[in-house]
């Protein structure tokens, strides 16, 4: 990548070739390395490495240490584009993850968590700042929604196979991951050099900035992070430590998921487009609180197991309108504000990340339905939180209060 296009010049290059194809392509082959490493990872540190709640919870603990400095991603960009700093991180992931059947202990398994979470984070990171730099505010929540239906769709050929051969052909932790991660890791060496680097018009600030006129979009980013480390780390447990599911049928479970996602994010997309940020997330965050409670009452009453592989589609179909967040971000934000921003509100929504995995573990192991209840209570923070955003955010008017109390710029 030594060729610098800047965005307007960008249409003239071969469609394969255009930042939103590389978009794509780095959209689909994150979820291959990532989601595969999800879907099997229960089953493996339970048969492989005898896991209980509290190893779990200290895994997902140490997977989030990166998210939390994800802010790190600021002083990089001084020295390497985000692009760059992107595909090398998308490289690490993969390669991280073709190599976790390799350390089948605790201590192994925490120190390739470590590496394969420095690349998904600081990747994430940077896919999020160059997404709202390169899409224009009009087409970002139907393309944001066809990104999401994207790496479903990678992922559903992955998760595919797993479910058809694991059983037929004796597939092994150690084949699938270094299919899966390695994968990942051609894709980002291949991206490497079949794309020119691409520049965006508004140079982004390559230093640490908190605008107070950003708090709600802040707040936001720390509950929906506290919110979502509880069903990421426990409710797939759940179905393994609880319901007895296989390799096989959790990775069939996800297949159910990507499906809808295929289907359902376009369309969540479009509904961002079209009743506002406001509106969608105000019905994702009621619908949270709704699944929480539930899970907790399979636990409190006894309720089985199609209850909870239910909730557990609706939860990944809820989730994919947290893209309105991003687009809710992109209205409001200076331009040049994107890069760092992207990078303090990962290290936001990943404060509670840090603990809250491994002190729930503990609390998992005597009461785990108290553990979802905690989660719905979350759930609802956000929802009062959403109430604040306005129908037609901009800067200027971030929250609803704007207009009685005007934040200041800085």
């Amino acid at each position: 990548m030594t060729r610098t296009v800047p965005l307007a010049e960008a249409k003239h290059l071969p469609v394969w070739r255009r930042p939103v194809t590389l978009l794509f392509l780095m959209a689909a082959a994150m979820p291959v390395a990532f989601a595969t490493w999800s879907a099997l990872l229960n089953n493996f540190v339970i048969e492989v490495a005898e896991f209980d709640g509290k190893d779990i919870g200290w895994l997902h603990t140490v997977r989030e240490i990166p998210g939390f400095f994800a802010i790190g991603v600021i002083a990089i960009i001084i020295f390497m584009r985000e692009q760059v700093l992107g595909l090398v991180s998308l490289l690490l992931l993969g390669v991280a993850t073709a190599v976790t059947a390799w350390f089948p202990s605790l201590g192994g398994i925490l120190t390739i968590t470590m590496l394969s979470s420095i690349g998904f984070h600081y990747y994430e990171t940077v896919n999020q700042s160059l997404q709202l730099q390169w899409l224009d505010k009009l087409r970002a929540p139907k393309m944001l929604g066809w990104l999401l239906a994207a790496g479903s769709a990678a992922t559903l050929v992955a998760y595919g196979l797993i479910v058809l051969t694991w059983e037929t052909l004796g597939l092994t932790y150690n084949i699938v991951y270094l299919l899966a991660g390695g994968f990942t890791a051609a894709v980002a060496i291949f991206c490497m050099f079949a794309y020119p680097q691409f520049e965006a018009p508004n140079p982004q600030v390559k230093k640490m900035i908190l605008r107070r006129r950003y708090w709600l979009y802040y707040l936001l980013q720390f509950v929906a992070g506290a919110r979502r480390q509880i069903f990421v780390v426990f409710a797939g447990f759940m179905m393994v430590e609880k319901f007895g599911f296989q390799v096989h049928e959790v990775t069939a479970l996800f297949l159910i998921n990507l499906v809808a996602n295929m289907i359902f994010a376009p369309l969540m997309g479009r509904a961002v487009f079209q009743y506002g940020e406001r509106a969608t997330l105000i019905f994702e965050y009621a619908g949270l609180v709704i699944v929480f409670l539930a899970y907790g009452g399979i636990y409190y009453f006894g309720w089985g197991v199609l209850l909870a592989a239910v909730l557990y589609v609706i939860d990944h179909m809820l989730f994919a309108l947290a893209l309105a967040l991003k687009t809710y971000f992109q209205k409001i934000a200076d331009p040049g504000d994107i890069a760092p921003t992207a990078a303090v509100a990962f290290t936001i929504n990943h404060i509670a990340a840090v603990f809250l995995p491994a002190l729930l573990g503990y609390l998992w192991l005597v009461s785990p339905g108290a553990v979802f209840l905690l989660a719905a209570c979350m759930a609802g923070a956000s929802l009062l939180l959403a109430l604040l955003i306005p129908r037609h955010p901009e800067p200027g008017h971030e929250t609803i209060l704007s207009a009685v109390a005007p934040a200041p710029a800085e």
